[in-house]
């Protein structure tokens, strides 16, 4: 009797054994998950189909990963973007978050980032996940305030809430006790209200990324603190006052963005604390004064972006001292006095951006020695250098702009031997021809030489720029026909025309019928030919412009109708066909395009009824018209 006891004890022990590995999940974390999967409403990828209540959480559920010891889940990891056998997948689920979550007590790892469609807001209960380490809800629809409980999360180590739609403040008790906090990740919302001081407790943290909210008030002082800091990213708020000098105790500091706010005052000159820095993007802002002098002393540096601001003085000669550097951007401030010789020691220089200032010449032959630059835009500022520099055409430039720089007389010829994709010599006073090498440029893909003084046809060799997608050469002289622009050749996909200036010259027409048929219009946005003699017809071809947005034709001499095809070209914005010889009735296709918001068709010899239309048009767009009637002008005769 005793044995069969015994026997039926191990059999019962085994039986509580065997339960206890078969179902390690525990109730409290299950229902936690369940009630989580009840609030979601759509499901379109199945993240969620293995979360059966009759199976195993720990052992069954996908994203779901258990600690045996206590049988308590610690991860959840369900994203909308992840690899699936080395093949990237992109869904979404939605739904809202449950309160429940905050009953999974043991859990380290939540992650339910990039699904998109969770809406509602972050449950306050997810405060009591007081082992949590690491929490990812970036990339959903999520709305509120951050919990003012999330300060309770002191393991936390990584929160990502970006690119949702939260509000509110940052609360102010939030950075007290995160002190393990590494990376944190808010950017992409609507939050306002100034940044925390307290933010110089978290002085583990290595990324910081702010940007792109509604925040207000100064950078912190504190931020100082941050001695760990490698990313700092407070860029597109409405931040306004001066960059902190403590800013410069950052020497782990890689990439510091503070772009797109309100700061004022000088860059400080503790920058040059800055020892690790290689990205520094302060452009878009209001700064003023000189760049100091300190600034050679980033050994590291990489890109200078300082565009966009009221900085003035001259640049310091010990820029040359940063032979690290790739990118310097400095356009549109209020720099004067010389470009520095120094900077022709900056080996690594690829793009050279000082437009827009108040530089004077002569450019330093020091450049030549820049062998890796590609970009060199020195527009508008008052140069006046007559002929480009012959030494130019010793380096190696992709993109060359001289805008309004003074420059005189005829294109130099060693231009037609250069490798440039984009050549800009608007607004100065060249003259002359065009001339036939410049079919020899065959890498030219942005081409900008208006409001100069050419006066010639458009030579036929045009035709060989089988890359070209950007042509202005508005207000010059230039005569002749379109041929040559428009029966250009292209290369497979490349060389198509994406917009198209021939305004203001004395090209004549007629417009071929069939230029909305040629290849290198297929994809063409914006066709302006207004103020030359072409005469003609509008060719109904253009219709089948399917990207065309701008189409200009004012003061073109242009007769017939408007042709009711052009209804096809359903991208329209701007139509203007003013001061011409246009009669019939306005099409009410045309006039109804959905995206259409500028139209003008005034002094023409248009008649008859105005179509009905939900644009907001002038009247002044059909004045001039002594046959039309109808709103907005006075009400037809026979209505």
């Amino acid at each position: 009797m005793k044995n069969h006891s015994r026997k039926s004890h191990l059999i019962l022990i085994f039986i509580l054994i065997f339960l206890r590995i078969s179902e390690a999940c525990h109730p409290i974390d299950k229902q936690a998950l369940l009630n989580f999967k009840k609030l979601i409403t759509y499901d379109p990828s199945s993240l969620l189909k293995t979360w059966i209540p009759q199976t195993d959480c720990c052992k069954s559920w996908d994203g779901i990963s258990c600690d045996f010891s206590s049988d308590r889940v610690v991860n959840l990891s369900r994203p909308g973007v992840f690899s699936d056998d080395d093949s990237p997948v992109d869904t979404f689920m939605s739904g809202t978050l449950s309160p429940f979550l905050g009953n999974l007590s043991f859990l380290q790892v939540l992650d339910l980032s990039s699904l998109k469609s969770l809406k509602g807001s972050i449950p306050p209960e997810l405060g009591k996940l007081s082992r949590l380490n690491y929490m990812s809800l970036d990339s959903n629809n999520l709305t509120g305030s951050i919990p003012n409980t999330f300060h309770k999360l002191y393991q936390l180590k990584s929160l990502y809430l970006n690119n949702n739609r939260l509000s509110g403040s940052i609360p102010q008790v939030l950075f007290r006790n995160l002190t393990s906090l590494s990376n944190l990740g808010l950017s992409g919302n609507q939050l306002s209200g100034p940044i925390p001081s307290s933010i110089g407790n978290l002085v583990t943290l290595t990324n910081l990324d702010l940007h792109d909210n509604n925040l207000s008030g100064k950078i912190p002082e504190t931020t100082g603190q941050l001695k760990n800091l490698v990313y700092l990213d407070l860029s597109e708020n409405q931040l306004h006052g001066k960059i902190p000098q403590s800013i410069g105790s950052l020497s782990k500091l890689v990439e510091l963005y503070l772009n797109g706010n309100l700061l004022t005052g000088n860059i400080p000159s503790s920058i040059d604390g800055l020892s690790s820095l290689q990205y520094l993007r302060l452009s878009e802002n209001e700064l003023t004064g000189s760049i100091p002098p300190s600034i050679g002393n980033l050994p590291r540096i990489r890109s200078l972006i300082f565009e966009n601001n009221r900085l003035n003085g001259n640049l310091p000669a010990t820029i040359g001292h940063l032979t690290t550097l790739n990118d310097i951007y400095f356009s549109n401030n209020m720099f004067t006095g010389k470009i520095p010789s120094s900077l022709g020691n900056l080996k690594n220089l690829q793009s050279l951006d000082l437009s827009r200032n108040q530089f004077s010449g002569p450019i330093p032959s020091q450049l030549i020695k820049l062998q890796n630059l590609q970009e060199l835009d020195l527009s508008f500022n008052p140069l006046g250098l007559e002929k480009i520099p012959v030494w130019f055409q010793k380096l190696h430039l992709f993109r060359l702009l001289l805008a309004s720089t003074g420059l005189e007389g005829e294109l130099p010829k060693w231009l037609s031997s250069s490798s440039l994709a984009s050549l800009d010599l608007s607004s100065n006073s060249l003259t002359g021809k065009l001339p036939s090498w410049i079919g020899n440029m065959t890498n030219l893909s942005f081409l900008n030489l208006s409001n100069n003084g050419f006066h010639s046809s458009i030579p036929d060799e045009f035709k060989n720029l089988t890359l070209l997608t950007d042509i202005d050469l508005h207000s010059n002289k230039l005569s002749g026909n379109l041929k040559s622009i428009f029966s250009k050749t292209s290369e497979f996909a490349r060389g198509h025309y994406n917009t198209i200036d021939l305004s203001n010259n004395m090209f004549v027409g007629p417009i071929d019928e069939n230029n909305g048929d040629e290849p290198v219009m297929e994809f063409l946005e914006s066709l302006i030919l207004s103020h030359n003699p072409l005469r003609g017809n509008i060719p109904k071809s253009l219709g089948k412009l399917s990207y065309l947005e701008v189409l200009e034709l004012v003061g073109n001499g242009v007769t017939g109708q408007i042709p009711e095809e052009l209804a096809s070209a359903k991208t329209l914005k701007t139509i203007l066909l003013s001061k011409n010889s246009l009669s019939g009735q306005i099409p009410g296709e045309v006039l109804n395009l959905e995206y259409l918001q500028n139209f003008d068709v005034s002094r023409n010899r248009l008649r008859g009824k105005i179509p009905g239309h939900k644009s907001v048009i002038p009247v002044s767009a059909f004045l001039g018209n002594p046959g039309l009637c109808g709103a907005p002008l006075p009400p037809c005769k026979n209505s």
